[in-house]
């Protein structure tokens, strides 16, 4: 029965937004790999959803005449990637006195749990560098001015900027295209469910802490 509705409601959203394709919830998840060439596309290292990609190169062509260069170190990333980033990080020994809640919280600052990730999309990018200090320092600085002056004209926004009181720390690294990545949400939102987050070290801190509402949902 969850299916057949999750379906209607794909349906209804491809209707009104005829440029959205329609995702399963294995998608939504990052279970189901990027393998339709229609739809995706891969530079270097990098996959992207093919809109997200052209509207980046708009964005980089224009940083570089501004001599700023803009760089992905980041794009898609899938359920299986992000399991071994997370449970990389749940097994480090400097976390072995935490509790579950407490290591959880930790690794949540900038980690995603797998299945909640906005970078299974394809819609979301990591640019230049993961670090905070990168952006304090004079380039990073320059960059992040530029983005924040000129980003949305492409498209793009910072799902994780500062003066939030919920969600991850701070991301000026962090640039989603928001034409695709809003309308995935609504859908990720309403037929996902944190008993949906499973099958990994800690998956069972998805519902004590509100996995879904509290670092999904931007607010």
């Amino acid at each position: 029965m969850k299916k057949c509705f999750f379906t209607l409601i794909l349906v209804f959203v491809c209707a009104i937004f005829p440029g959205v394709r329609a995702q399963t919830i294995d998608e939504l998840l990052g279970k189901s790999s990027p393998d339709d060439p229609a739809v995706w596309e891969t530079r270097g290292k990098h996959t992207l959803r093919k809109e997200t990609y052209a509207a980046f190169d708009r964005m980089r062509k224009a940083a570089r005449k501004d001599r700023v260069r803009l760089r992905i170190v980041s794009g898609y990333r899938g359920y299986d990637r992000q399991k071994l980033i997370w449970e990389r990080k749940w097994n480090d020994p400097a976390r072995e006195a935490m509790t579950d809640r407490e290591r959880t919280l930790d690794i949540l600052r900038y980690s995603s749990m797998p299945g909640t990730s906005r970078h299974h999309w394809g819609t979301d990018m990591d640019l230049n560098s993961v670090e905070p200090e990168f952006f304090e320092k004079r380039r990073g600085r320059r960059i992040y001015k530029w983005l924040t002056e000129n980003a949305e004209q492409f498209g793009f926004f910072q799902p994780y900027p500062e003066g939030r009181t919920k969600g991850y720390a701070t991301e000026k690294w962090h640039w989603s295209y928001a034409p695709l990545s809003w309308k995935y949400l609504e859908v990720y939102l309403r037929e996902i469910s944190n008993a949906d987050i499973d099958g990994f070290e800690g998956c069972h801190m998805a519902q004590e802490l509100d996995i879904v509402g509290g670092w999904v949902e931007i607010r």
